[in-house]
């Protein structure tokens, strides 16, 4: 389903476009020049074991899907303010940040989920140990922290630092599930966005302050990140279900293992009730998590999650028109289909 769905998404896009069609991250290429490099330069430390750690996942490998979104809102919004087509350093900053909060996040979750593969490499928590794996995180993130001041702006600092309470917030709510079922999607959207949207709509927002002061475009960069923030969760969710675990680069039905329940899995138990049980005792039972994913694919919660994140798109598509027409607005336009397409 989820490639057919989306296959009348890119032939609706070329004529939606107002500009010629921009790839994103052709777009957002020369920005993200040497953003690894720049990485590991704020990462400088004399111990060798913790240097190694911190430089493994910045291998330039990454997609850098964060940063791009980040360097093509600061685009967007300062020819929307002042015909201005240049990022200024303090935005470019902003991307470099966002990246480092996202990985530093990734260990610690690794870690929490002793997890052993992570974008089809082992995680730091299988080749150190999950004590310096926590370290590394922790040295990460405090590293952002000392980019971050260097910024020189209280209001970025408190918009950034906000991402990191909401990433720890959506850590606890992961760790608890609700008795009563119709809190309970709720409560995994509020989780959502808390560990993983929060971190696109706020650097969004930062990147939109530095370059124009109308606090409209900060809302409109706001919701934007949002909400291409919370449809990229809900097809990693469905992915979960639907992609083999070699192209995913981790094992699939992880959620299931972790004894979590996904859009997909909630969706799928308004047709099957029995699952209820299942999901209160987290998955815990021998052969729950074989009978879970089973009832899923029988049901129709993997097209629903999709529907879901159509919406979302839909929504960060409105908010980023409000902008005025530029290559940059169309690639993040473009984008929200993207995050749709993807299968890994």
């Amino acid at each position: 389903f989820h490639h057919t769905s989306t296959s009348h998404w890119c032939s609706c896009s070329k004529t939606i476009s107002d500009e010629k069609y921009q790839d994103p991250f052709q777009l957002g290429r020369k920005d993200l020049k040497n953003l690894y490099e720049d990485i590991k330069k704020e990462l400088l430390v004399s111990a060798a074991e913790l240097k190694e750690m911190c430089d493994y996942y910045f291998d330039g490998k990454g997609k850098a899907f964060r940063p791009m979104i980040v360097v093509l809102m600061a685009r967007a919004c300062n020819i929307h303010h002042n015909n201005s087509k240049e990022v200024q350093a303090s935005q470019r900053s902003v991307a470099i940040i966002a990246e480092m909060i996202h990985t530093a996040s990734l260990v610690h979750d690794d870690v929490i989920d002793d997890a052993n593969s992570r974008r089809g490499k082992r995680t730091l928590n299988q080749i150190w140990g999950e004590r310096k794996a926590v370290l590394a995180g922790d040295f990460i993130l405090s590293a952002a922290s000392v980019a971050l001041a260097r910024i020189g702006n209280t209001t970025i600092i408190s918009v950034l630092t906000q991402v990191i309470e909401d990433l720890v917030r959506g850590e606890f709510l992961q760790l608890g599930s609700k008795e009563n079922e119709n809190e309970r999607f709720a409560h995994y959207l509020e989780k959502t966005f808390k560990k993983t949207a929060s971190l696109i709509a706020n650097s969004c927002k930062a990147v939109s302050i530095l370059g124009c002061p109308d606090p409209k475009v900060h809302e409109i960069a706001y919701q934007y990140g949002k909400n291409v923030g919370i449809a990229f969760q809900l097809i990693d969710d469905v992915l979960d279900f639907t992609s083999c675990a070699d192209h995913l680069g981790k094992p699939t039905a992880a959620d299931l293992k972790l004894g979590l329940a996904t859009g997909p899995v909630l969706f799928a138990c308004r047709q099957f009730p029995e699952m209820n049980a299942m999901i209160m005792r987290r998955f815990s039972k021998p052969g729950d998590v074989e009978r879970a994913r089973k009832y899923v694919l029988q049901s129709d919660g993997v097209q629903q999650t999709t529907y879901l994140a159509q919406r979302y798109c839909h929504a960060a598509t409105r908010e980023i028109r409000k902008l005025r027409p530029s290559p940059e607005r169309e690639a993040l336009v473009h984008l929200t289909e993207m995050v749709l397409m993807r299968d890994k």
